[in-house]
């Protein structure tokens, strides 16, 4: 999408929010903009101030439960979720009525981008907690008019035999507990890359759908494809992957999206994704630094769209590199890397520091009855 038409729909936004919406009132009002047409051009938008998520965190315990980034009266908001807490305290995030059906278009795009079909059945392996991943995939796909085969509440073993019995087609899930599902139905002498009807498999709520060691254990328990999509509970789901899968393509219909350089602030090709969301006008977020470290892939993606695709989804979050001898390292490169040896199970790491150089240790869980020769290969 053009950045003058995005501005369109960014000033149709600031019209309500200026008016009733004292977060952003007053944090907008102090930097100058009194009045949507006081963003005019793509110079005026990067002069809006930044948000931050321990600015939404700070507003809500000054003015609990949900903060003053509300630009209707409570009456009009109809879901309540809240983000898992991870990187802070969990923040309470509204949404009404039509910003719940926005959530859903934007999961379109996702299902789309998989060539999920209404005629597909689905299984969103959830257990439809406060997460607002998998309740906006559900409405999703409900808009999409899909069938969706219920499971809350249900073991592994349960949702196994589930997926086989109802013939289910496309699989929703974390991509850890996608790889669980099929390790507990090998357990079981099932293999489901035979035996389900399983094409697609979408992930959500952590790494891995873009990692290409972790996608390939994934397609290779299922025999499906895997696909990634990217979103957060405060922002919206904002990219998705398309049919070629060489990456993922920002949202841009819906979401105004900047690389910055974390240091500069300044546009870079690779760097800290910054998002304002088009449709979600209740419970905006405004240039809001999502922590996340991205980089774009050159030139167009051969599926034919128009919008940007950046290069192995999120790579991870600022605050995770860990920096070893100068180099930041993010714990999804190393997933990347260490799981490209079929028999590691599970890893975990530690950077620490002796008198003279930074060090990184690595500890593996293997199959091999040669453990050693393993940690060798990985080393």
């Amino acid at each position: 999408m053009e950045i003058q038409t995005q501005l369109n729909r960014f000033r149709g936004m600031l019209a309500p929010v200026l008016e009733t919406n004292a977060f952003y009132r007053q944090k907008l009002t102090e930097a100058g903009i009194k009045h949507p047409n006081d963003v005019q051009t793509l110079t005026d938008y990067q002069q809006v101030p930044f948000t931050t998520k321990e600015e939404l965190s700070a507003d809500q315990v000054s003015h609990p439960p949900y903060g003053t980034n509300l630009t209707f009266p409570l009456a009009q908001y109809t879901c309540l979720h809240r983000t898992s807490g991870t990187t802070g305290s969990p923040l309470r995030w509204l949404d009404t009525a039509e910003s719940w059906d926005w959530w859903g278009k934007c999961w379109g795009e996702v299902y789309r981008g998989a060539g999920v079909t209404s005629a597909d059945r689905l299984m969103i392996a959830f257990s439809f907690g406060p997460f607002i991943g998998f309740w906006s995939a559900y409405h999703g796909a409900q808009q999409l008019g899909a069938l969706i085969i219920p499971n809350g509440g249900m073991t592994s073993e349960q949702r196994i035999r589930t997926i086989l019995s109802n013939d289910i087609t496309v699989l929703v899930a974390t991509p850890t507990y996608a790889l669980r599902l099929a390790e507990v139905a090998e357990q079981d002498g099932i293999n489901l890359s035979e035996n389900s009807s399983v094409r697609v498999t979408i992930h959500a709520g952590e790494p891995g759908a873009s990692l290409p060691a972790t996608k390939q254990r994934i397609e290779t328990g299922w025999g499906a494809r895997a696909y990634d999509h990217t979103g957060a509970t405060e922002v919206g789901a904002w990219g998705f992957m398309c049919e070629p899968q060489a990456g993922i393509h920002l949202n841009e219909d819906e979401f105004i999206c900047e690389i910055l350089d974390p240091e500069t602030d300044t546009p870079a090709d690779e760097g800290e994704l910054v998002i304002t969301n088009l449709g979600r006008v209740g419970m905006p977020v405004i240039r809001y630094r999502t922590g996340d470290f991205v980089r774009l892939k050159s030139g167009r993606c051969e599926c034919g769209q128009e919008s940007r695709v950046l290069d192995g989804g999120v790579i991870g979050r600022l605050d995770d590199a860990l920096i070893v001898r100068g180099l930041n390292v993010y714990p999804a490169t190393l997933e990347n890397i260490i799981l490209k040896f079929p028999d590691v199970q599970e890893f975990a790491g530690r950077a620490y520091r002796t008198e003279t150089l930074d060090e990184l240790e690595i500890q593996i869980e293997s199959t091999n009855p040669h453990p050693d020769a393993t940690a060798a290969a990985v080393a």
